[in-house]
């Protein structure tokens, strides 16, 4: 979150999110040139989906409606990649110390969890990028599957 000082960007100037996004994009595109799910489609897809999610929200609120989601689109939100869990007794946890192993319920080489507000969004697989973590979206969840899931829930 960026400081209350922090001077607002100049319209038409790339801001620091935006040269990172590129970078992840073409470090991606670089890494696999032949994976059809580039960062790059990846970003076009979201473009291409977030606009019908929020259809019925414009839809019915007049002439400014196409401005209504613009309030919305700089709120911040907790992104959360889980690599896996596991329950342990607390007796274990105060056994724990530099070194120590805690055996997940996750298999190696299965997905990651992408979690938005604590609800999943998607899974991806880690890669690594200028030294740095970061993940790649394998499966998008629909918005009916997460509404499916919320009802189980």
């Amino acid at each position: 979150m960026p400081p209350d000082n922090a001077a607002a960007p100049t319209p038409g100037a790339p801001n620091a999110e935006d040269a990172m996004a590129a970078e992840w994009a073409a470090a991606l595109a670089e890494a696999a040139p032949s994976s059809s799910s580039s960062a790059t489609d990846l970003l076009t897809s979201a473009e291409q989906v977030a606009p019908a999610q929020f259809a019925n929200f414009a839809s019915g609120s007049g002439p400014t409606a196409g401005n209504d989601i613009n309030m919305i689109l700089d709120i911040p939100v907790q992104l959360t990649v889980e690599l896996g869990r596991t329950r342990i007794p607390i007796k274990h946890i105060l056994q724990l110390a530099q070194g120590s192993v805690v055996e997940l319920e996750a298999m190696a080489g299965e997905p990651m969890d992408v979690l938005v507000n604590g609800y999943l969004i998607a899974q991806g697989e880690v890669v690594v990028v200028n030294d740095k973590f970061g993940i790649r979206l394998t499966d998008i969840v629909t918005p009916s599957e997460r509404m499916r899931r919320l009802s189980r829930g």
